[in-house]
């Protein structure tokens, strides 16, 4: 009988020990929303007719600047305006974007106008928003005004160049 029970218990063993375990598996999910908003891309055009003017001047001897401020006052230094003293503002653009943004302002550091082998140089830019702007309601006005630096008995002619400004969302 010692036997016959060693012998069951025997078999309930292996019985026990080949039988797969099924346990439930520990993994759980969840779901949740995903979007994206496409903005309006910023844009920066200069108004048509106000790009930055320095006007008529009378060179001197020792040379002297114009500065045209963002409000296009002009303050003459070491130069003389003529009688006719042509068109003297600031470079007006409009920035455009997304309404309540706030955008980082670029401006050069120089730039040359040139007449033939002649050049004046333009620097010291300033802008009014200056430096940073908000776009309320999606639309900004920036002026920009500079300093322009007339050499000692600058030639006579008449100097153009260009000038790029630089926008971009903060």
């Amino acid at each position: 009988m010692k036997k016959l029970i060693a012998l069951f218990a025997g078999l309930f063993l292996m019985t026990i020990a080949t039988q797969n375990v099924i346990a439930q598996n520990p993994i759980a999910s969840a779901t949740a929303n995903s979007s994206a908003t496409i903005i309006q891309p910023i844009s920066i055009v200069k108004v048509e007719g106000m790009d930055l003017l320095f006007g008529n001047i009378i060179a001197s001897a020792a040379g002297g600047s114009v500065v045209i401020a963002t409000t296009g006052t002009p303050t003459l230094t070491g130069v003389a305006a003529p009688s006719v003293p042509g068109t003297r503002q600031a470079a007006t653009f409009t920035v455009t974007g997304m309404a309540g943004v706030t955008y980082a302002i670029t401006l050069p550091a120089s730039t040359n106008l040139t007449s033939g082998g002649n050049t004046m140089t333009v620097d010291n830019f300033l802008s009014d928003p200056n430096g940073t702007g908000l776009l309320t309601g999606g639309t900004q006005t920036l002026n920009v005004g500079a300093k322009l630096n007339v050499g000692p008995a600058q030639p006579a002619g008449t100097y153009t160049g260009s000038f790029a400004v630089t926008v971009g969302y903060n």
